[in-house]
Formats: C-alpha cells, structure tokens, sequence
C-alpha cells in the first residue's frame, strides 16, 4: 500500500472522496473522471461495475489504478447515500456506526486489493508465459516451412524424424491446453470474487438496516458482521493459497515441457544438419556426375561430328572412283570399237592399193594413226 493511499484510508469518510481525487488527479494514466464515465456507462447498460468490466470499456490502464478509483467512487456513492439517513441518527450512533464502517470498508477493500494485484500479477504471467510459448511455436512452425522446402528431396528419410516433431507438437498443445486452462481458472477465480464482493456488499447494507432498526442490538450484530469478515477474508486468503499453489505447479509442469522441448528441438536441428551435409556430399557427387556426363556428350558430338567428315570424305571418294570407273568404262567401249573397227579399213585399203613392200609399210603407220589420236 503506498503512502497517499494510507492517507486516504485515515482520513475520515467525509474528506476521503476529496483528498483521493486530488492524489489521483496529481498522477499520471487513468484518471478519476475516466473511470466514473466507464462506470455510467456500465449503469446505463445494467452491469454491475468491477475492474475488469471498467478496463475492457477505457481500453487502458493498470489494474491497481481502476481498483483505487472504484473504492474512491464507491466511497463517495456511500457517503452521499447514507448523508440523508444520517440527520435521523444521533451523533454517537453515527459515529460509532462511521467507525465501524470504516474498519469493514478497509478490511474488505485491502483483502479485495491485495487479491485484485495478485490475480493481476498472475494473469500478467501468464499472458506473457503465453505470448512466449505462441512466439515459439510461431518460430517453430516457420522452421519447420523453410526446413520441407529444402528438404524435400529426402522426404523418405525424415519420415521418423517428422513422427518426433508430431510428437512435439501435441506435447507442445497440451502445454497450451495447460495455459489455457490456468487462465480459465483465474477468470473464474476472479468472477468468485466478484461474487464474493456483491455479498458483501449486500451484506453491509443489511447490517446498516440493522443498526438503523435495532439499536439495542448493536453490540451482538457487530460481533457477528467481525466474524462473518474474519470467515469471508479466510476464505479469500485461502483461496489466494490454492491458486498461487496451483499457479507454481502449473508454471513448473510448463517449464519442464518447454526445457523438453527445447532438447527435442536442438536434436531435431542436429539430425537436419546432418541430413543437409549427406544431401551436400550428394548433390556434390550429382554435380561431378552431371560434368563427367557433359564431357563425354561433348566428345561423342565431337567423334560424330569427325564420322560425318569422314563419311562426306568417303562419299567424295565413291563419287570419284564411279567417274573413273565411267571414264574406264566409255574408254574401254571406245578401244573395243576401234579394235573391230580396224581389220575392215585394213581390209579396204588392201583392195584399193596394189600389194608393195613399202605400201603395206607406209599404210601400217596410217592405220595405226587413229589409234594414236584417239
């Protein structure tokens, strides 16, 4: 409790609501009027005003600040309700019943607070512990995208290994389910105390009406309102014990899961590495495979490229062997012509030329002659 609220508290009924404001208006952050204005608005809808109810309508603001300002405003709503019930009441009684007001006011309202700041802080905890545990699993599950796109080449041999990140998955969903739970449990640990509160307020308002109505009865209904706020703080503070019990339990069960985790991450990178380097070796051997393979299609186009000169070469010398063989051919017709040709010229000039020694000489040459030209 800090020094202005000690103050405040000591203050008598009457100063409270102005000494507070001025406090609260001196600070920073939500303000007094604010909050009035959120609890209007919660009259008008036909809710009953709590912390939590005014924090979700300002969208803002801590916890203890809203708690200050609707003790202040609850307050201020009890000094104006009970200012004309008062005129009626003799001064001794209407200090007397100030006093113990006062005392059942501070009573509740610090058990009230210090539960309020402890579920709080708790509630606190846990979003955060939370958000941590999203941001993982966000972080996880974006590891996880990159790592299959890579990877998808050696699908087969993670079959085991995406059994284990399955695995760590739905331990990491029991965990959330663990959050999740706890949260729950705080809210309805928070809608008990809501309860608890409209009791006793509904309470104190009875016994006003009692003192109002039986003021000879005083001294045995003020024993009885003590021990009804001894029983109810009692099971307050109870109460606080179980959730904080189950709260360190819950935070415990949620490390251990989480440090779990982390190991099965951290053997899962490991593995992936591993799988990494033998897809490295791999396409390392795929790459010089896929080289030896372009060299020797560069030779075979090569030699192919050496067969067709030479088959055009092949066929340069077939196509000039048939022109001498046509050539062979024309000249062996031509000489097996004038070999026939021959004897019957000689045969002519034989009968035109008389038969000399120096003729059939001299005609030898002539016949021979054509041969010579041809």
């Amino acid at each position: 409790m800090s020094t202005a609220e000690w103050r405040c508290r000591s203050l008598p009924m009457e100063w409270t609501a102005i000494t507070c404001k001025e406090n609260v208006m001196a600070r920073s952050g939500v303000q007094y009027e604010d909050v009035k204005r959120a609890i209007d608005v919660l009259r008008t809808k036909g809710e009953t005003p709590s912390v939590q109810k005014i924090r979700e309508v300002l969208g803002t603001g801590s916890f203890t600040t809203i708690s200050d300002h609707l003790r202040e405003w609850r307050a201020h709503r009890e000094t104006t309700r009970d200012a004309p019930l008062n005129q009626g009441i003799p001064e001794p009684v209407q200090r007397l019943v100030g006093g113990l007001w006062e005392k059942a006011q501070e009573a509740a309202g610090d058990a009230l607070a210090h539960y309020r700041e402890e579920a709080d802080r708790q509630i606190a905890a846990s979003h955060e512990a939370m958000q941590i545990a999203q941001r993982q699993v966000e972080d996880a599950r974006q590891r996880e995208a990159a790592l299959s796109t890579h990877l998808a080449g050696i699908e087969q041999r993670l079959e085991t290994r995406s059994a284990a990140l399955a695995t760590a998955e739905a331990e990491r969903d029991q965990a959330l389910d663990k959050a999740r739970q706890l949260g729950e449990r705080l809210a309805r640990s928070i809608q008990q105390l809501e309860r608890l509160q409209k009791d006793s307020e509904s309470q104190l308002q009875a016994h006003q009406q009692s003192l109002a109505e039986r003021e000879t009865q005083h001294q045995a209904r003020q024993r009885q309102e003590e021990q009804r706020h001894e029983a109810a703080e009692a099971r307050l503070m109870s109460l606080l014990d179980e959730s904080r019990q189950e709260r360190l339990t819950a935070e415990k069960r949620h490390a251990a899961t989480l440090q779990q985790l982390e190991k099965r991450q951290e053997s899962l990178l490991k593995q992936v590495q591993e799988s990494q380097n033998a897809l490295a070796r791999e396409e390392k051997q795929h790459r010089e495979t896929q080289w030896a393979r372009t060299r020797a299609e560069e030779r075979a186009d090569t030699l192919r490229h050496e067969q067709s000169l030479l088959q055009a070469r092949i066929d340069d010398q077939k196509r000039h062997l048939d022109e001498q063989a046509g050539r062979l051919r024309t000249l062996e017709s031509e000489m097996a012509r004038r070999i026939w040709q021959a004897p019957e010229q000689d045969q002519a000039i034989a009968r035109s030329v008389p038969v000399k020694a120096e003729g059939s000489a001299s005609a030898e040459p002539s016949a021979a002659s054509p041969d010579k030209s041809g």
